[in-house]
């Protein structure tokens, strides 16, 4: 009898281990987190780290393009659309026991605007002052009327943040720097410990006025390169892999039966950027004559293995608006049209136009050398161009680009609400451009996204777009290269990956399946 107790005693804490153990998902990821601070974060992956510890006023139903009640119960408008007025959830706290109010709602976006930030033209673009009209109503007027504000105040510069642990006067870098040395949180989880480069571990929030995530712990572990976190997966290491493996990785994980792969077809575009204040592409000839010579199909199939798109707008394909303008204009792999640019601008073969082609290595994937190499190639197809290739690692390269010290340069771009004005303005727009180390600066652009931004009247949209695409050929501040796909990967006893158009990655859809 006393030895059958012992079995049974055994076999219940091991039951007991692994349901414990059933409680805590590994997930791995190449990508790198830049500030701790949605007054400056303006990456994927920080983005996706606020959106899981924080909340909108207004949040998307995972994996849809639906704006439901988050932080907020409600909204009203006026009839001239530049005032919102948003009603505030009542007996809501931080993690740290703070209440959520009003208050913190207009402090937090005064914040953004005060300290400028990277991403600070989401608000200040848009919203003249905030007013608190009562403890759980706040107020937005704004600049002029806008129809997107609702999507705007889903995205973390939006976020309310604890004035008791955010300082009012200086961006975050490190969670070390935070009053108490943790992100108080509003959202469903809470992030418990991190160590750049090496762990994230995230804790489900016991303060959350949602429902209490199926996964009470995941860890986030960050690899050096796609190959490490392959072999992670394969090994049982970790139970997710998402951003940024490799095409020969994908194709093989797609037919392996061990793991359950979700292709996310989406709006994530890659492109280049010109500096176009100050430095050799100053002149548009320039830009032109680089975007002439970029052979999409051939980028797409050397460096990607087909698993992407060619892309001949800002606007991704699929979108509202889109036209194929760069295509019809410049086509792919144009020489003779560059020469005729090259030349004009005073270049010959015996003076080739020289610069460096910047890249990044590990934050867009390990395929970034090789998408630079490729591309370096193509634009030496003249002799009238000579290339050299550089990178910097994502902190300093975008302080370079900031710095304006990087000419031409490869950048990604994943919404930050879900319309056509969020892959134009923030390029071209004068305000907009300045955070993407662009720098171009037009009123007749500028006039132009001011048009489509206060009217909902779907004709003046589609004239102002078509337009803007169509100069976007001729004055070139940036040059469209594809439009990509991300692959999510899990072990099979993994399920709730839910990542639609918004591409926000929601942790506590995620759960264990139970056998």
């Amino acid at each position: 009898m006393k030895r059958l107790f012992t079995i049974l005693l055994v076999a219940a804490l091991a039951m007991s281990a692994s349901a414990l153990f059933a409680q805590t998902l590994v997930y791995g990821t190449t990508d790198k987190v830049t500030d701790m601070d949605p007054a400056s974060a303006y990456d994927f992956h920080t983005w996706e780290i606020f959106q899981n510890v924080s909340c909108g006023l207004l949040q998307y139903t995972p994996g849809t393009t639906d704006l439901v009640p988050g932080l907020a119960t409600g909204y009203t408008t006026n009839p001239a659309g530049d005032q919102y007025t948003f009603t505030l959830r009542k007996g809501v706290k931080f993690s740290d026991g703070t209440p959520f109010t009003a208050q913190v709602v207009k402090w937090s976006i005064d914040r953004v605007a005060k300290l400028n930030g990277d991403p600070a033209a989401l608000v200040t673009q848009y919203v003249k002052s905030v007013d608190v009209v009562n403890d759980y109503t706040v107020r937005f007027n704004l600049t002029g009327p806008l129809s997107y504000l609702p999507q705007l105040v889903a995205t973390p510069t939006y976020f309310p943040m604890d004035p008791k642990v955010y300082p009012e006067d200086k961006i975050v870098k490190d969670v070390s720097e935070l009053n108490g040395g943790e992100i108080a949180a509003l959202g469903p989880y809470q992030l418990t410990s991190f160590k750049r480069d090496e762990q994230a571990v995230f804790q489900a929030n016991p303060n959350y006025f949602g429902k209490e995530p199926a996964v009470k712990k995941i860890i986030i572990r960050y690899f050096a390169d796609a190959t490490t976190m392959r072999l992670a997966l394969e090994r049982g290491e970790i139970d997710l892999a998402f951003k940024s493996l490799n095409p020969s990785d994908i194709d093989d994980l797609l037919k392996n039966p061990k793991f359950v792969g979700t292709k996310i077809p989406g709006p994530q575009i890659r492109y280049l950027c010109f500096e176009t204040s100050e430095s050799v592409f100053k002149d548009k000839r320039l830009r032109q004559a680089v975007a002439a010579l970029i052979n999409r199909p051939e980028i797409n199939q050397k460096v990607y293995l087909g698993h992407n798109a060619p892309l001949y707008s800002m606007i991704p394909v699929g979108m509202s608006y889109h036209t194929d303008a760069f295509k019809t204009v410049l086509g792919d792999a144009n020489v003779a049209l560059a020469e005729k640019d090259l030349k004009a601008a005073g270049y010959s073969a015996d003076n080739p136009f020289t610069f460096d082609l910047w890249y990044t290595p590990s934050h867009y994937g390990d395929t970034e050398v090789n998408m630079a190499e490729v591309l370096q190639a193509e634009l030496q197809k003249t002799p009238l161009m000579k290339v050299t290739i550089k990178s910097a690692e994502w902190a300093t390269y975008k302080q370079q680009f900031n710095n304006k010290q990087m000419p031409v340069f490869f950048l990604g771009w994943y919404p930050d609400y879900i319309d056509p004005d969020d892959y134009t303005s923030p390029f071209a727009q004068t305000e907009g451009s300045k955070g993407n180390g662009i720098f171009f600066s037009s009123k007749a652009w500028d006039d132009l996204f001011i048009q489509e931004q206060q009217t909902t009247k779907d004709a003046t949209r589609n004239s102002v777009f078509a337009k803007l695409q169509q100069m976007w050929t001729d004055e070139v501040p940036t040059a469209p290269i594809f439009q990509g796909n991300l692959y999510v990967f899990t072990t099979k006893n993994v399920t709730g990956v839910k990542i639609g158009p918004t591409l926000i990655f929601n942790y506590n859809t995620l759960s264990f399946v139970t056998k």
